[in-house]
């Protein structure tokens, strides 16, 4: 046996690199990296690759990390959707700031557990800091808390579980549940009402106005008709910046109507939510403050890589009802409630330390840089929309309220919705820039989402150019 052992050792220490192998190993990374990089301000937005190439399997042998290098360069970084281009403005991107990616790497290489306290007490603190800073951010109170995320979807399902124990409903009564919401709001809460097992909650889709806004005009009326039929007002959901045109939602006058009716309110403000760094948008946004619970998505934004998302909650109780287990395992784990554990406010236990990815771009660069990136975006989206205003056929959407704008164009003869559909095909399939479109009450539109941070007046010039020369040649 101690010569199997032996033996077995000998292979399974290939998994640990010497200095000389490591050294190599991150030089041909970095380089592939800022090769990459330095590719990224004239590099399409997007790629058509032709025939896949099979990769369905694994092999006992090694693969030299060239040719893996190779492989992801043409097959995964030259295929779909650049990301990290300047020139993606399609759905709402954030682009992957580069310390994140270090960040990400010193979490990797160190391994700290973040979920517990106990184990990572350096982490656990970093974590809980970016939770209070966004906290005050939001106007939240200094008791109220939070965890880092994946993303929207799961911030958006750990909402809705902590409001489903804050109600203190039995299951029994689930249909009777009444969730209020706009048609423009994310399909991941209806994902996450779904997966909390509120699949039978009835769902009131209030209408929006011209400007993409929902209309609260009679959401008072109709939670009194609910009360009055013996259905229970469970959930409002507000947008600060709905995914398909930027627009926020009337918070305040939302805020008043939860607080008068004890129905809990959650605003998602995953793609809008860090533009309250800028004072305008804070004001736009008073009653944010009054919420129950707040999605985040700082992989928007605050412009970090995907998988970097975060939900604030006011009820540290009823989070805790909704998320707190222990198991005799996990005896020495346990310490003071001086910090929260992330493992007791998330479905997650096994967490890695995601939030050095988000702190260390915050300490690094300050947050001054992050301001003045959120007010060139909105301006941006702004100076787009003027300038193709002015061009003969083209209908714009109403004035954005962050950095998402869109347009359309009506041809003299013809079908608009189908002419606009053939346009947006074919600024995808040049490739240069990206952008994606949406249907909303029957009118096709094209959206133009402006978040990444290597987004600047020249990417917008060009987008300006390749719609003109698309519409000319369709119109040929």
């Amino acid at each position: 046996m101690i010569e199997k052992i032996k033996d077995l050792e000998e292979i399974a220490r290939q998994l640990e690199p010497d200095p000389k192998q490591k050294q190599e190993l991150t030089k041909m990374v970095i380089n592939h990296t800022e090769e990459f990089l330095s590719r990224l301000p004239d590099e399409n937005a997007y790629f058509q690759n032709s025939e896949p190439e099979n990769q369905d399997h694994l092999s006992e042998t090694p693969t030299k990390i060239n040719e893996l290098l190779g492989f992801l360069r043409s097959r995964v970084e030259y295929d779909g959707i650049n990301a990290a281009s300047g020139g993606h403005m399609g759905y709402v991107p954030g682009g992957g700031l580069y310390p994140s990616a270090l960040g990400d790497f010193l979490a990797a290489v160190s391994n700290k557990y973040a979920g517990i306290y106990f184990p990572a007490p350096g982490a656990a603190r970093i974590e809980n800091m970016l939770i209070r800073w966004m906290n005050e951010l939001m106007g939240f109170p200094p008791n109220a808390t939070g965890n880092l995320t994946s993303g929207g979807s799961i911030s958006n399902l750990i909402a809705v579980v902590t409001a489903r124990e804050a109600a203190e409903v039995k299951a029994k009564d689930f249909d009777k549940l009444v969730v209020y919401l706009s048609d423009q709001a994310h399909h991941s809460l209806q994902k996450a009402l779904r997966i909390a097992g509120l699949g039978e909650a009835q769902l009131r889709y209030l209408p929006i106005d011209d400007e993409f806004r929902l209309n609260i005009s009679t959401l008072e009326d109709i939670i009194l008709k609910d009360k009055t039929s013996g259905l229970i007002p469970f959930f409002i959901n507000a947008s600060l910046g709905t995914t398909n045109t930027g627009t926020i939602d009337p918070i305040e006058e939302m805020a008043a109507v939860a607080q008068k009716h004890l129905v809990w309110f959650h605003v998602d403000a995953a793609y809008g939510g860090f533009f309250r760094m800028l004072p305008d948008i804070c004001e736009k946004t008073k009653g944010i403050e009054k919420a129950d619970s707040i999605t985040l998505d700082p992989h928007k934004s605050l412009f970090l890589p995907f998988g970097t998302g975060a939900v604030l909650i006011k009820d540290l109780k009823s989070l805790y009802k909704a998320h707190r287990y222990t198991a005799d395992y996990l005896q020495d784990l346990v310490d003071s409630d001086s910090e929260v554990n992330a493992a007791d406010v998330s479905p997650e236990l096994t967490k890695h330390f995601r939030g050095l990815r988000m702190w260390l771009p915050l300490k690094l660069f300050g947050l001054k840089p992050f301001r003045a990136a959120l007010k060139e975006k909105m301006l941006l989206a702004q100076y787009f929309r003027e300038q193709i205003k002015k061009e003969e056929g083209f209908e714009v959407a109403p004035v954005p309220d962050l950095s998402i704008t869109m347009f359309r164009y009506v041809p003299a003869h013809g079908d608009a919705y189908a002419f606009n559909e053939r346009l947006i095909k074919a600024i995808q399939d040049d490739g240069r820039i990206f952008l994606s479109s949406t249907t909303i009450h029957g009118k096709f539109w094209i959206r133009v989402a402006i978040v990444v941070f290597r987004t600047h007046k020249d990417k917008i010039d060009l987008l300006l150019r390749i719609v003109k020369e698309k519409k000319d040649k369709l119109n040929a």
